[in-house]
């Protein structure tokens, strides 16, 4: 292959995950703006159930009414735990969110060429992942472990305590819903840019022979892929896109696998962590998502491959 070719081919691969994919983001960015200015957090902790599964439960269904990424589901996460939700209902919740939204569903379905299997299969495994890391948190984890406790002052304006507030007019919530909307456009599109160029060289210029090798066994696939949604950092209404065009060579359970773990966990994501959460339990939580990430992929793959 010519180099000519090859950087014909390498530039056709990337414009066209781009360009299916910044539809998505544009929607997704917009009614995240929408959420962020005119959705209170308190009235989802008002309805939070006592009981740890099922505010677990309620966690990982809440997920479903946040069309985010999971470049802004840390902060909202925080002061969800911050007005009264448990700690392992908001870990639910910040899973669940960047994946099980109608925004990320249907991309996901455009994606893989309108196939509702590999829809249901992604958010059923990361309700399962959410749920197991969750109820493990649940376990061994009792108070929250921010890295800067709340004040004592700011913790009870969040369980009651009001002040006065400054009524805002419909309009400059709109204008700041658009304002929001663009500074996560630009946030996530360079990581969307990146992801797209870091697969469309994976594609061009890595041996598919080589690919198809470490494709053949299931766990080594699944790492791989794993270690790739971590390392490109792709936002979740975007990166069906990539997995996608990884089908020739990776099976259903390691694209799953990349699917649920990079909008759970990657690198923006995780230096959020560490600013709100301590070193420690950013790491359990990491290993957790890991494991269970690893394993539900691993059954996908028995049960579809």
């Amino acid at each position: 292959m010519s180099r000519v070719t090859t950087i014909y081919q390498l530039n056709t691969i990337f414009i066209s995950m781009v360009m299916e994919a910044i539809p998505f983001v544009l929607v997704g960015v917009l009614i995240s703006g929408l959420i962020q200015i005119f959705v209170k957090e308190s009235w989802i902790a008002r309805i939070m159930p006592r009981n740890r599964v099922l505010s677990t439960l309620c966690g990982c269904g809440i997920g479903m009414l946040f069309p985010s990424c999971e470049c802004g589901i840390v902060p909202v996460t925080k002061r969800l735990i911050g007005k009264g939700m448990p700690l392992h209902a908001g870990i639910a919740f910040m899973l669940t969110g960047p994946i099980i939204n109608p925004i990320v569903l249907f991309s996901t379905y455009i994606a893989f060429g309108n196939d509702w299997g590999m829809t249901a299969i992604r958010a059923g495994l990361a309700l399962a992942v959410a749920f197991a890391v969750s109820m493990t948190i649940a376990l061994f984890v009792k108070e929250p472990p921010f890295r800067i406790p709340l004040p004592q002052h700011a913790a009870g304006l969040e369980h009651g305590a009001q002040l006065p507030a400054k009524r805002i007019s419909t309009g400059r919530k709109l204008y700041d819903v658009v304002v929001h909307a663009i500074e996560e456009f630009f946030s996530v599109g360079k990581y969307l840019v990146l992801g797209a160029f870091i697969a469309a060289c994976m594609q061009t210029f890595v041996p598919t022979s080589y690919l198809l090798h470490i494709g053949g066994n299931p766990i080594t696939a699944s790492l791989v892929m794993i270690a790739l949604a971590f390392i490109i950092s792709l936002c979740s209404e975007a990166d069906a896109f990539i997995a996608a065009s990884f089908r020739s060579t990776f099976s259903t359970g390691s694209l799953s696998a990349f699917l649920v773990f990079g909008p759970m966990i990657d690198i923006k994501n995780t230096l959020m962590l560490l600013a709100v959460f301590r070193a420690k339990f950013v790491i359990v939580l990491i290993g957790l998502i890991t494991v269970f990430t690893l394993t539900g992929s691993l059954i996908v793959g028995r049960l579809f491959d």
